[in-house]
């Protein structure tokens, strides 16, 4: 089952979508990735019991892909999401603080990381609800969407591939009646390109970030076609 098609017009200062052979120097996919696009509708509306994940359709790239380099201090280890809800809870004691620079601490600390990230960004996204169940309420779902995105609302902000670069959207009802006469006119072959890092057939509380799906991912008049998560296109594993 499926709801209606929806079209969110994002924009934001900068992106990362880090291409996955990279393992130290982030370098961004010139376009967004599936994921993100995904993750910016959940940001929106998304809970893991509704039983649903976001089905991107399409990607309207409205400003040419533009490339800058930063240098920034990155935190090598992290802390423990168990330890922090064992804290929250007052179950445990907090542990001494987590020094970012530590530097008798080699598994600690901070490094300088060189990112190639995209500035200026742009985007229409065409994403629609896929369902598991059968017996799923289509309209309350579509009404809830439409009310949040409606009024600028999310569960939290949305982000181009890294939290620190915001996303801004907003919610394009008739996208049909829109003018497309602004969409950049550019057309390249992106090659292989991540598709997921989840596998959205399966319930989201058996979600494995180890699970990783590509797909061929081509620009024609601006615009890059997202096939289904379940067709032979996507590739998945045990593919």
């Amino acid at each position: 089952m499926r709801g209606k098609t929806y079209c969110l017009e994002v924009w934001g200062d900068f992106a990362c979508f880090t291409r996955p052979e990279m393992k130290v120097e982030r370098f961004s996919y010139p376009v967004i990735t599936p994921s993100a696009a995904r993750g910016i509708f959940d940001a929106i509306y998304w809970k893991r019991s509704y039983g649903f994940y976001w089905q991107v359709e399409k990607v309207d790239i409205l400003s040419p892909p533009r490339y800058i380099a930063l240098r920034r201090n990155e935190v090598k280890g992290n802390i423990s999401i168990q330890d922090v809800s064992k804290w929250m809870k007052g179950k445990t004691e907090i542990e001494e603080p987590f020094l970012a620079d530590d530097m008798d601490n080699k598994l600690k600390g901070r490094t300088q990381r060189q990112t190639m990230a995209l500035k200026d960004v742009h985007y229409k996204l065409y994403a629609h609800m896929r369902f598991r169940n059968g017996e799923a309420n289509i309209q309350g779902h579509d009404a809830q969407f439409l009310r949040l995105a409606g009024h600028g609302k999310c569960f939290y902000q949305p982000f181009f591939g890294c939290r620190e670069f915001p996303a801004y959207f907003e919610l394009i009802e008739k996208p049909e009646m829109e003018n497309n006469e602004t969409i950049n006119n550019c057309s390249a072959e992106i090659g292989t390109m991540l598709y997921d890092t989840f596998d959205l057939r399966k319930e989201n509380d058996e979600y494995s970030p180890q699970f990783i799906s590509v797909f061929h991912a081509s620009i024609q008049g601006g615009i890059m076609e997202v096939p289904s998560y379940e067709s032979a296109e996507v590739l998945k594993p045990e593919d």
